[in-house]
């Protein structure tokens, strides 16, 4: 039986001859790698657990959350991290060298057939060279560190080909959010995907990367490309190790196969709050901006700086709208120097800072206030992600049209004269609200019991469970008042919930970040359990090592649960029972490796 991109490259790191799906394997880590919000927790780990590092060669930090240090307390965790750098002779990626998953690739750390591992949730960005990467939380790369491998479940594989041409004016974000708008957040949810057809043998490393960091957003492991002589050839002359490129057998076995109509892809935005909300530009009203965005880890490369300062090249940004560029790296910041693209953004009146994250990460630059709207290149826009604003998504071509014209458009449709708009009618947009929680559980019962909130929500992500304002924050038992103060009707859920409570939501629980403090609060807040129909692929990792109960189900209609009903829920033998009617329903119980970690009260 033929074998997909990532049922190779994990059998190859694993010691073995095949995997095969749902699988759990031992997977040996090329490039072990720790961000500045994320690295001071994998250090508290390894020096609690006295941990040693299995290799100092394969093992980073990268410190792009905030290249600035502008924050007092990320500018503490950064020098905490640099001084255990030091002790452990360990390379440091620092502010002044761009976004970790774009330094890999850079770098040559990694590879096609390479395998990465980052508390950054856009880890699987590196699927556009044809390597596996995976964002995980503070202890998977804290035992990557000291063990040099993280077990892992072998995804199931789905194919996606693309049929005919595509437009001519389509760019990658465009390509990326018309699948957003085919696959929603949740379709592709836990699975690998391979992408092929004509016209993406055509596209450009650049190109790969925009759709392949937006894999997270489809709730997919990784989007994998085969990359082609010129990927390859790039790959070649920087990486530290000799590879072969990995390529799917003609016979792979794919769970199920999606073939689409290029031509019928069109520029797209996403409206504020889900990045899979999409619409066509030109079906838009004119939506008026008040900051534009160029950057993140989708669209900061050469070729997105090229063709933004193409689009501005004499002319000037709209009265009242703020146009920031951040490009990913430092080599992208001195190629756009080198090659005049500075000046002409300064000319246009942009905002241009260092390399690094920018406005996702809530620390540089690209935040927004409270009524203000952004188009952003960036790849989410849930509430509160990039500020308290409103945010949309686009490519770098429509950012850039729509910083001139004052108002969302594409390249083809810039006014001679930008659109002046006055606030007479009101412009400001509620403030969004935000709250979170946190506590820690003391026995290790089979059998659970207490009241439940039911949550009929779908697609809650880890900037509504915990936003990232908190990222700072390092003391667990500090984390539970903050608890769902982002998930819009539940920001008091801190301060009603009790010890014991559990929680009863729908698909895609926890998708987004890769921040473990999205399940720590829960632990700091006393909740015993969280049930889902799905869950977001990082976060039921996160949970389970940190034997935080996590439960999927298909179907509990007959239950009749309303929240504070009082539940009981068997870990081991897969059953839920709404006690105030004695109905129960089966659910999918602890595996094999959740109870023992669970018993073991965590990973460590």
């Amino acid at each position: 039986m033929g074998k997909t991109i990532i049922e190779k490259i994990l059998a190859q790191h694993s010691g073995k001859r095949e995997v095969y799906p749902g699988e759990i394997v031992d997977v040996e880590i090329d490039a072990r790698v720790a961000r500045d919000f994320g690295g001071p927790n994998v250090v508290k780990n390894i020096r609690e657990h006295d941990l040693s590092i299995h290799d100092p060669d394969k093992t980073f930090f990268t410190f792009d959350t905030n290249p600035t240090g502008s924050d007092q307390k990320y500018a503490g965790n950064q020098q905490f991290c640099r001084i255990f750098a030091r002790e452990h002779d360990l390379k440091v990626y620092d502010i002044n060298s761009g976004i970790g998953t774009h330094l890999l690739m850079e770098e040559g750390l990694v590879y096609p057939g390479a395998t990465a591992v980052s508390t950054d949730s856009h880890a699987n960005i590196i699927g556009a060279v044809g390597a596996f990467g995976q964002g995980m939380g503070d202890r998977d790369i804290a035992v990557a560190w000291s063990k040099g491998s993280v077990w892992f479940k072998v995804p199931s594989t789905v194919k996606i080909v693309l049929k005919g041409k595509f437009p001519g004016d389509i760019e990658a974000k465009d390509i990326a959010l018309n699948l957003l708008s085919v696959f929603g957040a949740n379709t592709l949810l836990g699975y690998a995907v391979e992408i092929y057809g004509e016209e993406i043998e055509n596209l450009t490393l650049s190109d790969r990367i925009t759709i392949s960091s937006m894999a997270t957003e489809m709730g997919a492991i990784a989007i994998l490309f085969t990359p082609d002589d010129e990927i390859e050839a790039y790959c070649k002359a920087r990486a530290k190790h000799s590879f072969k490129v990995v390529k799917a057998d003609d016979d792979a076995t794919y769970t199920f196969e999606k073939e689409l109509d290029a031509s019928s892809f069109k520029q797209m935005v996403s409206r504020p709050g889900k990045p899979h909300d999409t619409i066509g530009v030109g079906q838009l009203k004119k939506v008026k901006i008040d900051s534009a965005f160029v950057g993140s880890c989708t669209n900061g490369r050469i070729e997105d700086m090229r063709e933004v300062a193409s689009i501005l090249k004499g002319k000037k940004v709209a009265p009242g709208v703020v146009l920031k560029i951040v490009p990913t790296t430092d080599q992208v910041w001195m190629k756009c120097l080198d090659e005049g693209l500075i000046k002409i953004f300064k000319d246009a009146g942009a905002l241009v800072s260092n390399a690094g994250c920018a406005g996702c990460a809530a620390g540089q630059v690209g935040q927004n206030g409270p009524g203000e709207i952004t188009v952003s290149t960036g790849n989410r826009n849930f509430p509160g992600k990039q500020g308290k604003g409103e945010v949309y998504l686009a490519s770098p071509a429509t950012v850039a049209a729509s910083a001139l014209a004052g108002y969302i458009t594409d390249k083809e449709h810039i006014p001679d004269k930008p659109e002046v708009f006055h606030y007479s009618d009101g412009a400001h947009r509620d403030a969004i609200k935000s709250k979170h929680t946190s506590s820690q559980q003391e026995n290790k019962p089979h059998i659970l019991e207490g009241r439940v909130w039911v949550i009929d929500k779908d697609d809650i992500d880890t900037d509504m469970i915990y936003h990232n304002r908190y990222l700072s924050i390092v003391d667990p038992k500090e984390m539970g008042k903050y608890t769902f103060d982002n998930l819009e009707g539940f920001t008091d859920f801190a301060q009603k919930a009790q010890k014991g409570d559990m929680v009863l939501t729908g698909k895609n629980f926890g998708s987004g970040s890769s921040r473990q403090q999205a399940v720590d609060c829960f632990k700091s807040l006393g909740i015993q359990a969280v049930l889902a129909e799905s869950f977001g692929a990082i976060y039921e990792r996160n949970a389970i090592n940190a034997a935080f109960p996590i439960l999927r189900y298909s179907n509990l209609e007959s239950l009749d649960l309303k929240t504070g009903h009082r539940i009981q829920v068997d870990l081991v033998k897969g059953q839920i029972t709404n006690l105030e009617n004695g109905k129960h329903e089966k659910i999918v119980p602890f595996s094999e490796i959740q109870l023992e970690i669970y018993q073991n009260g965590g990973l460590f």
